[in-house]
């Protein structure tokens, strides 16, 4: 089983961070909520509490095919500044497993120093963190193992490219999405 762990910092993004966590459980991929001190209970952005699962310490790379990075300020601040962070997203790009990162949350792979060279994407006026990426302003981008979106509009797409790069049976990719009623939103949107 494909297992994936979001880290959580006060002030992360919550439709980011718990979007991943509902779309790859919806899969049946494992994916653990991370809080980056000992303290399991974090609070995000707009302060609803979250209570994780594990804490930073608790982490090995080794135990995972995914990380992820919500934005959200001061979370991806905090992630950023947290070089335990910094070394476990360097961990698991050296064995080019899925980085992915939304929103503000970008930051943390630019001060890792991982998006030299590749596209890469962010919220508005994150540019300059990415450093030496490839800047683009799609909604989703994906270079090697290493995916970035926009923000919290586009969390789902986000999630679902995630849950692409983590399952390699695209039926249960449809599937979910169709469960979640995205066929029909995508359908009434290009009417």
């Amino acid at each position: 089983m494909k297992k994936a762990v979001v880290l959580l910092a006060d002030g992360f993004e919550e439709i980011e961070a718990l979007t991943v966590v509902d779309v790859l459980k919806r899969a049946d991929v494992c994916c653990d909520m991370c809080s980056i001190k000992e303290d399991k209970e974090v609070h995000g952005a707009h302060n609803i509490k979250v209570k994780s699962d594990v804490s930073l310490n608790d982490i090995d790379s080794k135990d995972y095919d995914a990380i992820v990075i919500p934005g959200g300020m001061p979370g991806s601040t905090n992630l950023r500044d947290d070089q335990k962070v910094i070394d476990l997203v360097k961990s698991f790009n050296d064995d080019y497993k899925i980085v992915a990162a939304i929103c503000a949350g970008p930051i943390v792979l630019g001060k890792a120093k991982i998006l030299k060279g590749k596209k890469a994407t962010s919220y508005p006026g994150f540019e300059k963190e990415l450093e030496g990426s490839m800047y683009k302003e799609d909604l989703v981008v994906q270079d090697g193992n290493i995916i970035t979106s926009r923000g919290p509009a586009v969390a789902i797409y986000f999630a679902l490219k995630i849950l692409e790069n983590l399952v390699p049976d695209k039926e249960k990719v449809l599937e979910v999405k169709k469960g979640m009623l995205l066929d029909l939103v995508e359908d009434n949107m290009n009417k």
